[in-house]
């Protein structure tokens, strides 16, 4: 089972930390920067596999790294995955990335860290494997796309939504109350009239 993915830059500050177990907050900070300091020392003609022991807290547990120009592709897996599987996995990610993103760099993973997560989502669910087909990734990230387009994405939300509250059909509340001698005049309570 994969336990984490993480994507740090060549100075450590991470771009993409997602954690598939229940971890307080310094926790997870803390098994970012030791990962850091553990790939960073590491030479790039050393094997990519790395026991990390007690990082996690067990003691079968790897870190299955590749290094792309100034980002780290981190995966913290038990025994259970295969480190070859897991190093195709990391490729199938950042070339999927870079298919959408026509040649990713590490700008792309700050300012689209929502279309980052939605691929991750495609290849990786809840610590297990979902695909490993690039061709199927982009075209599901591609219908998410043409469906956020087609409903005028996130930035059109609230003039939807402000135009949807007028639309509805509320039945006519009374202007004037009368009971017996008295007359109570009733404010309009609708600020788009």
């Amino acid at each position: 089972m994969i336990h984490a993915i993480l994507v740090f830059n060549s100075h450590g500050r991470p771009r993409l930390a997602r954690f598939y177990q229940r971890l307080p907050e310094e926790a997870q900070q803390q098994i970012i920067r030791e990962t850091f300091q553990l790939v960073l020392k590491r030479d790039d003609s050393i094997c990519n596999f790395l026991e990390c022991g007690s990082l996690l807290g067990g003691s079968d547990y790897k870190l299955i790294y590749r290094h792309y120009a100034t980002l780290y592709f981190v995966f913290c897996v038990d025994s259970s995955e295969s480190e070859l599987g897991i190093l195709d996995l990391i490729q199938v990610f950042v070339e999927t990335l870079d298919k959408c993103f026509e040649n990713v760099c590490e700008l792309d993973l700050i300012f689209h860290v929502d279309k980052v997560h939605y691929i991750l989502q495609e290849v990786v669910m809840g610590g297990m494997v979902l695909e490993t087909n690039m061709n199927e990734i982009v075209a599901q990230i591609d219908a998410q796309s043409k469906l956020e387009k087609s409903e005028g994405g996130l930035s059109a939300a609230p003039a939807r939504a402000v135009s949807a509250v007028k639309n509805i059909n509320l039945p006519e509340l009374p202007r004037n109350i009368n009971i017996g001698d008295i007359n109570i005049k009733v404010p309009s309570l609708s600020p788009f009239v």
